[in-house]
Protein backbone atom coordinates (compact mmCIF):
# COMPACT_ATOMS: atom_id res chain seq x y z
CA UNK A 1 0.00 0.00 0.00
CA UNK A 2 1.11 3.23 -0.83
CA UNK A 3 1.83 5.69 2.32
CA UNK A 4 -0.57 8.06 3.43
CA UNK A 5 0.05 12.06 3.39
CA UNK A 6 0.28 13.48 6.61
CA UNK A 7 -3.12 15.59 4.85
CA UNK A 8 -5.11 12.69 5.18
CA UNK A 9 -4.05 11.37 8.08
CA UNK A 10 -4.79 14.90 9.59
CA UNK A 11 -8.63 14.24 8.00
CA UNK A 12 -8.53 10.50 8.57
CA UNK A 13 -7.84 11.43 12.57
CA UNK A 14 -10.87 14.16 12.30
CA UNK A 15 -12.78 11.04 11.17
CA UNK A 16 -11.64 9.07 14.11
CA UNK A 17 -9.96 6.84 11.84
CA UNK A 18 -5.85 7.76 12.28
CA UNK A 19 -5.03 4.19 14.51
CA UNK A 20 -6.72 2.28 12.00
CA UNK A 21 -4.87 3.52 8.93
CA UNK A 22 -1.07 4.20 10.36
CA UNK A 23 1.21 1.98 8.36
CA UNK A 24 4.16 0.28 10.15
CA UNK A 25 7.95 1.15 8.57
CA UNK A 26 6.60 3.71 6.01
CA UNK A 27 8.19 7.24 6.73
CA UNK A 28 5.45 10.59 6.89
CA UNK A 29 4.83 11.78 3.41
CA UNK A 30 5.30 15.57 3.07
CA UNK A 31 1.80 17.18 3.09
CA UNK A 32 2.69 18.54 -0.47
CA UNK A 33 3.64 15.10 -2.06
CA UNK A 34 2.02 14.16 -5.23
CA UNK A 35 -1.47 12.94 -4.22
CA UNK A 36 -1.21 8.72 -4.86
CA UNK A 37 -3.91 6.44 -5.93
CA UNK A 38 -3.47 3.67 -3.30
CA UNK A 39 -4.24 -0.04 -4.84
CA UNK A 40 -7.08 -1.92 -4.78
CA UNK A 41 -8.10 -2.97 -1.45
CA UNK A 42 -9.97 -6.31 -0.57
CA UNK A 43 -13.40 -4.28 -1.02
CA UNK A 44 -12.39 -3.36 -4.47
CA UNK A 45 -11.45 -6.92 -5.25
CA UNK A 46 -15.32 -8.05 -4.89
CA UNK A 47 -16.58 -8.83 -7.94
CA UNK A 48 -18.00 -5.26 -9.37
CA UNK A 49 -21.45 -6.04 -10.30
CA UNK A 50 -24.62 -6.19 -9.64
CA UNK A 51 -26.24 -4.51 -12.19
CA UNK A 52 -23.83 -6.08 -14.84
CA UNK A 53 -20.82 -4.25 -15.16
CA UNK A 54 -17.68 -5.37 -17.19
CA UNK A 55 -14.85 -5.11 -15.30
CA UNK A 56 -12.03 -2.89 -16.96
CA UNK A 57 -11.56 -1.90 -19.69
CA UNK A 58 -15.41 -2.04 -20.52
CA UNK A 59 -16.08 0.22 -17.54
CA UNK A 60 -15.73 2.98 -19.71
CA UNK A 61 -19.29 1.84 -21.61
CA UNK A 62 -21.78 0.67 -17.89
CA UNK A 63 -24.43 -1.35 -18.89
CA UNK A 64 -26.55 1.39 -20.68
CA UNK A 65 -30.28 1.95 -18.92
CA UNK A 66 -32.68 3.31 -21.02
CA UNK A 67 -35.73 3.67 -18.09
CA UNK A 68 -38.67 5.83 -17.81
CA UNK A 69 -39.40 7.66 -14.88
CA UNK A 70 -41.75 4.96 -14.09
CA UNK A 71 -39.36 1.81 -14.59
CA UNK A 72 -36.57 4.10 -12.53
CA UNK A 73 -38.94 4.22 -9.48
CA UNK A 74 -40.54 0.69 -9.97
CA UNK A 75 -40.52 -0.22 -6.28
CA UNK A 76 -42.54 3.27 -5.91
CA UNK A 77 -45.13 2.06 -8.65
CA UNK A 78 -48.32 2.82 -6.34
CA UNK A 79 -47.25 6.50 -5.66
CA UNK A 80 -45.91 6.93 -9.23
CA UNK A 81 -49.55 5.61 -9.91
CA UNK A 82 -50.25 8.48 -7.55
CA UNK A 83 -48.68 11.37 -8.88
CA UNK A 84 -49.72 10.76 -12.08
CA UNK A 85 -50.68 14.02 -13.51
CA UNK A 86 -47.30 15.36 -12.90
CA UNK A 87 -45.26 13.26 -15.65
CA UNK A 88 -45.97 16.11 -17.74
CA UNK A 89 -44.29 18.04 -15.31
CA UNK A 90 -41.12 15.30 -15.26
CA UNK A 91 -40.82 15.69 -19.12
CA UNK A 92 -41.23 19.68 -19.09
CA UNK A 93 -38.25 19.62 -17.06
CA UNK A 94 -36.18 17.81 -19.69
CA UNK A 95 -35.10 21.21 -21.72
CA UNK A 96 -34.23 23.36 -18.24
CA UNK A 97 -30.87 24.72 -18.19
CA UNK A 98 -28.88 25.04 -14.53
CA UNK A 99 -31.01 28.16 -13.98
CA UNK A 100 -34.11 27.46 -15.19
CA UNK A 101 -33.77 24.57 -13.30
CA UNK A 102 -33.18 25.88 -9.65
CA UNK A 103 -35.93 28.23 -10.20
CA UNK A 104 -38.21 25.55 -10.39
CA UNK A 105 -37.11 23.49 -7.35
CA UNK A 106 -36.84 26.83 -5.82
CA UNK A 107 -40.47 26.69 -6.26
CA UNK A 108 -41.76 23.57 -6.32
CA UNK A 109 -44.99 22.45 -4.75
CA UNK A 110 -45.62 18.96 -5.94
CA UNK A 111 -45.41 17.38 -2.15
CA UNK A 112 -45.73 18.27 0.88
CA UNK A 113 -42.63 19.08 1.69
CA UNK A 114 -42.94 22.68 0.49
CA UNK A 115 -45.18 23.88 3.36
CA UNK A 116 -42.35 23.50 6.39
CA UNK A 117 -39.84 24.46 4.09
CA UNK A 118 -37.98 27.71 4.71
CA UNK A 119 -36.02 27.28 1.20
CA UNK A 120 -35.59 24.95 -1.19
CA UNK A 121 -32.04 22.82 -1.59
CA UNK A 122 -30.92 22.63 -5.27
CA UNK A 123 -27.37 21.61 -4.71
CA UNK A 124 -23.95 23.16 -4.70
CA UNK A 125 -20.61 22.61 -7.02
CA UNK A 126 -18.88 22.21 -10.04
CA UNK A 127 -21.85 21.76 -12.70
CA UNK A 128 -19.45 19.75 -14.94
CA UNK A 129 -17.86 17.44 -12.04
CA UNK A 130 -16.92 13.90 -12.85
CA UNK A 131 -18.16 12.88 -9.30
CA UNK A 132 -21.71 13.40 -8.37
CA UNK A 133 -22.83 12.72 -4.54
CA UNK A 134 -26.23 12.25 -3.59
CA UNK A 135 -27.67 12.63 -0.28
CA UNK A 136 -30.70 12.00 1.34
CA UNK A 137 -32.10 15.47 2.21
CA UNK A 138 -31.93 19.05 3.43
CA UNK A 139 -31.43 19.47 7.48
CA UNK A 140 -32.29 22.36 9.87
CA UNK A 141 -28.68 24.13 8.79
CA UNK A 142 -29.28 23.66 4.75
CA UNK A 143 -33.22 24.34 5.30
CA UNK A 144 -31.59 27.73 6.89
CA UNK A 145 -28.43 28.43 4.17
CA UNK A 146 -29.95 26.89 1.17
CA UNK A 147 -27.09 24.91 0.45
CA UNK A 148 -26.46 21.03 1.15
CA UNK A 149 -24.59 19.21 4.02
CA UNK A 150 -23.20 22.45 5.79
CA UNK A 151 -24.04 21.26 8.99
CA UNK A 152 -22.13 18.52 11.21
CA UNK A 153 -22.77 15.94 8.53
CA UNK A 154 -21.45 17.86 6.13
CA UNK A 155 -18.49 18.71 7.86
CA UNK A 156 -17.38 15.19 7.95
CA UNK A 157 -18.36 15.16 4.10
CA UNK A 158 -16.33 17.71 3.55
CA UNK A 159 -13.22 15.27 5.56
CA UNK A 160 -14.16 11.96 3.63
CA UNK A 161 -13.78 14.14 0.65
CA UNK A 162 -10.55 15.04 1.60
CA UNK A 163 -9.55 11.37 1.88
CA UNK A 164 -9.82 11.05 -1.57
CA UNK A 165 -8.12 14.47 -2.24
CA UNK A 166 -11.48 15.67 -3.24
CA UNK A 167 -12.61 19.13 -2.27
CA UNK A 168 -16.31 20.69 -2.08
CA UNK A 169 -16.93 22.64 -5.78
CA UNK A 170 -13.90 21.02 -7.42
CA UNK A 171 -15.10 18.43 -9.47
CA UNK A 172 -17.78 18.03 -7.54
CA UNK A 173 -21.31 18.39 -7.25
CA UNK A 174 -23.46 18.14 -3.94
CA UNK A 175 -27.06 17.11 -4.73
CA UNK A 176 -29.66 15.17 -2.70
CA UNK A 177 -32.89 12.70 -3.28
CA UNK A 178 -35.37 15.19 -1.91
CA UNK A 179 -35.11 19.26 -2.19
CA UNK A 180 -36.52 20.12 0.86
CA UNK A 181 -36.35 19.35 4.17
CA UNK A 182 -38.78 16.38 6.05
CA UNK A 183 -40.28 17.78 9.16
CA UNK A 184 -37.74 16.59 12.26
CA UNK A 185 -35.15 15.43 9.84
CA UNK A 186 -37.13 12.32 9.11
CA UNK A 187 -36.35 10.17 6.34
CA UNK A 188 -37.77 10.65 3.17
CA UNK A 189 -41.07 9.04 2.57
CA UNK A 190 -41.75 7.03 -1.29
CA UNK A 191 -44.19 10.09 -2.58
CA UNK A 192 -41.18 12.85 -1.93
CA UNK A 193 -39.53 10.87 -3.47
CA UNK A 194 -41.15 9.98 -6.38
CA UNK A 195 -42.29 13.92 -6.83
CA UNK A 196 -38.93 15.25 -6.31
CA UNK A 197 -37.39 12.57 -8.63
CA UNK A 198 -37.20 14.18 -11.81
CA UNK A 199 -35.22 17.18 -10.68
CA UNK A 200 -32.51 15.03 -9.69
CA UNK A 201 -32.45 13.40 -12.85
CA UNK A 202 -32.10 16.30 -14.57
CA UNK A 203 -29.17 17.50 -12.82
CA UNK A 204 -27.66 13.92 -13.80
CA UNK A 205 -28.21 14.49 -17.32
CA UNK A 206 -26.82 18.51 -16.96
CA UNK A 207 -24.12 17.71 -14.86
CA UNK A 208 -23.01 14.50 -16.90
CA UNK A 209 -21.26 12.90 -13.98
CA UNK A 210 -18.64 10.14 -14.89
CA UNK A 211 -19.55 8.23 -11.45
CA UNK A 212 -21.89 8.51 -8.69
CA UNK A 213 -21.80 7.97 -4.50
CA UNK A 214 -25.00 7.40 -2.89
CA UNK A 215 -24.70 8.63 0.42
CA UNK A 216 -27.79 6.70 2.33
CA UNK A 217 -30.32 4.16 1.98
CA UNK A 218 -32.81 6.62 0.69
CA UNK A 219 -30.70 8.34 -2.23
CA UNK A 220 -29.48 4.32 -3.33
CA UNK A 221 -32.76 3.25 -3.87
CA UNK A 222 -33.99 6.63 -5.77
CA UNK A 223 -31.20 5.77 -8.24
CA UNK A 224 -31.09 2.06 -7.89
CA UNK A 225 -34.94 1.30 -8.61
CA UNK A 226 -34.47 -1.47 -5.67
CA UNK A 227 -34.80 -2.05 -2.05
CA UNK A 228 -31.37 -1.79 -0.21
CA UNK A 229 -29.14 -2.75 2.52
CA UNK A 230 -26.02 -0.55 2.42
CA UNK A 231 -24.32 -3.52 3.71
CA UNK A 232 -25.15 -6.22 1.22
CA UNK A 233 -24.66 -3.65 -1.48
CA UNK A 234 -21.33 -2.00 -0.55
CA UNK A 235 -18.32 -3.04 -2.53
CA UNK A 236 -20.32 -3.40 -5.68
CA UNK A 237 -20.67 -1.22 -8.65
CA UNK A 238 -24.60 -0.12 -10.12
CA UNK A 239 -26.00 1.97 -13.22
CA UNK A 240 -28.18 4.60 -13.24
CA UNK A 241 -28.77 5.95 -16.83
CA UNK A 242 -25.51 4.61 -18.05
CA UNK A 243 -23.46 5.89 -15.08
CA UNK A 244 -21.88 4.05 -12.15
CA UNK A 245 -23.20 3.92 -8.91
CA UNK A 246 -21.07 3.39 -5.82
CA UNK A 247 -23.45 3.19 -2.62
CA UNK A 248 -21.78 4.17 1.35
CA UNK A 249 -23.07 5.23 4.33
CA UNK A 250 -24.61 8.84 4.94
CA UNK A 251 -22.39 10.96 6.97
CA UNK A 252 -25.38 11.82 9.90
CA UNK A 253 -25.22 8.08 9.84
CA UNK A 254 -21.99 8.04 10.86
CA UNK A 255 -21.90 10.52 13.26
CA UNK A 256 -24.45 7.84 15.66
CA UNK A 257 -22.51 4.89 14.49
CA UNK A 258 -19.11 5.52 14.62
CA UNK A 259 -16.81 2.01 14.17
CA UNK A 260 -18.83 1.97 10.22
CA UNK A 261 -16.27 4.77 9.57
CA UNK A 262 -13.76 2.64 8.71
CA UNK A 263 -16.45 0.76 5.64
CA UNK A 264 -17.19 3.84 4.21
CA UNK A 265 -13.55 4.49 4.09
CA UNK A 266 -13.17 1.56 2.13
CA UNK A 267 -16.14 2.24 0.14
CA UNK A 268 -14.30 5.83 -0.98
CA UNK A 269 -11.22 3.88 -2.19
CA UNK A 270 -13.65 1.57 -3.99
CA UNK A 271 -14.75 4.41 -5.44
CA UNK A 272 -11.55 6.42 -6.29
CA UNK A 273 -10.56 3.01 -7.50
CA UNK A 274 -13.08 3.26 -10.08
CA UNK A 275 -13.55 6.98 -11.32
CA UNK A 276 -9.53 5.86 -11.76
CA UNK A 277 -10.28 2.83 -14.35
CA UNK A 278 -13.01 4.87 -15.59
CA UNK A 279 -11.00 7.78 -16.74
CA UNK A 280 -8.01 4.93 -18.17
CA UNK A 281 -10.77 3.69 -20.25
CA UNK A 282 -11.95 7.05 -21.28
Amino acid sequence: MAPVSLRTRGILREMGLAPLWRLRGVEDVAVDAPAQVLPESPVVSVPLAAAPVAPSPALARPVEVRATLREALAPLAPVVEAVAPRREFATDLAGLGWDELEARIRACDACGLCKRRKQAVPGVGDRQADWLFVGEGPGAEEDERGEPFVGQAGRLLDNMLGTIDLKRGEDVYIANAVKCRPPNNRTPEAAELAACFPYLSRQIALIKPRLIVALGRPAAQALLNQEIKIGAVRGKLFSHASIPVVVTYHPAYLLRNMADKAKAWEDLCFARSTMRRLREGA
